[in-house]
């Protein structure tokens, strides 16, 4: 069992960048993801990074403007978003995948509470 907690979201004006953080309660030797979700809408993904940190992936709408990275003597896994966009609002939530690489969505089986992130135009 692993808990994860998001830290870093918040009100914020479009063209303006935030890193969110995710702590989690134990060193994980798995890929991490972040997803988000906005009102009315499904989860989405958003950026996942291998145990190691050399294999990212990101979806095309963040993709260009965001990094994902870990620190795994921290146990934290970090999202810097940068020229955020008002589309970009949603509650961003972390997850641990039960695999060391970058899976599908169902490989994700530990998520955190989520952090609201709201981007005024």
């Amino acid at each position: 069992q692993v808990q994860l907690v998001e830290s870093g979201g918040g009100l914020v004006q479009a063209g303006d960048s935030l890193r969110l953080s995710c702590a989690a309660s134990r060193r994980t030797n798995y890929a991490m993801g972040w997803f988000r979700q906005a009102p009315g809408q499904e989860r989405e993904f958003v950026a996942a990074i291998s145990w190691n940190g050399v294999t990212t992936s990101y979806a095309d709408s963040v993709k260009g403007r965001s990094t994902v990275s870990r620190d795994n003597a921290k146990n934290t896994v970090y999202l810097q978003m940068n020229s955020l966009k008002a589309e970009d609002t949603a509650v961003y939530y972390c997850a641990a995948s039960n695999s060391a690489n970058l899976g599908p969505l169902k490989s994700y089986n530990y998520w955190g509470q989520g952090t609201q992130v709201t981007v005024s135009s």
